[in-house]
């Protein structure tokens, strides 16, 4: 048997999903990362009861879509698996620029980046490997990747957030598990770190972000 894996290279299109309309009045422009199973445009439905006139939504989309549930239904997505991981990270951060490209920021609005179950793992990898320029990181029931240091952050201000928000309840989540990940994040982000707990599961906590900015 004679198997050799080759490479290319090609053009790709996926889409994304935004909610609200980008004004003047925006104070807020939220990059948000789905977690596994999610469809863009469904996650942003966890947002819809926050200020319309004041937050912006760019919901990126997981280009690995599949069926769930027993009847095949449904459509989800990935954004990773431990097969080709370096390479498909690397494809993922190109389409999350090409999204920022596509949106032309205005600089002048408070930037937050959440990322909520394995959305943590590319919010976190895109903030390192493009040295974005924002506000607060809400990392939500998610794990940490492993190869980020406190060096890949180096470069983040004084007024920088840092929110880590968990279930006590986690199905996904034991204590072990939690401690390492608020050591983790402490270890990389040092003084810039908020940790709240909640009494739930493995689900989004609307409350908690909304009440972040009220």
């Amino acid at each position: 048997m004679n198997l050799t894996e080759k490479e290319i290279s090609y053009t790709t299109t996926n889409t994304y999903a935004t909610l609200n309309t980008l004004t003047d009045q925006t104070k807020n422009i939220w990059l948000v990362f789905h977690g596994m199973g999610y469809l863009s445009r469904y996650f942003l439905r966890y947002f819809e009861s926050f200020n319309p006139d004041e937050n912006y939504f760019i919901a990126p989309q997981a280009p690995s879509k599949y069926y769930i549930g027993p009847k095949f239904k449904h459509v989800g997505a990935s954004w990773l698996t431990k097969e080709n991981t370096q390479k498909e990270t690397k494809n993922i951060l190109n389409y999350i620029e090409s999204v920022l490209q596509n949106e032309n920021l205005p600089n002048n609005k408070n930037v937050v980046v959440l990322g909520y179950s394995q959305g943590v793992s590319i919010a976190m990898r895109y903030l390192a490997a493009k040295r974005l320029s924002c506000n607060h990181l809400i990392v939500h029931s998610g794990g940490i990747p492993i190869e980020l240091t406190k060096e890949n952050f180096l470069f983040v201000n004084n007024d920088f957030k840092v929110t880590l928000v968990y279930g006590t309840q986690d199905e996904y989540l034991n204590q072990e598990r939690i401690t390492h990940e608020i050591d983790r994040i402490q270890t990389l982000f040092t003084d810039h770190v908020d940790i709240i707990p909640f009494d739930g599961n493995h689900s989004v906590n609307v409350s908690i972000l909304k009440s972040l900015y009220k």
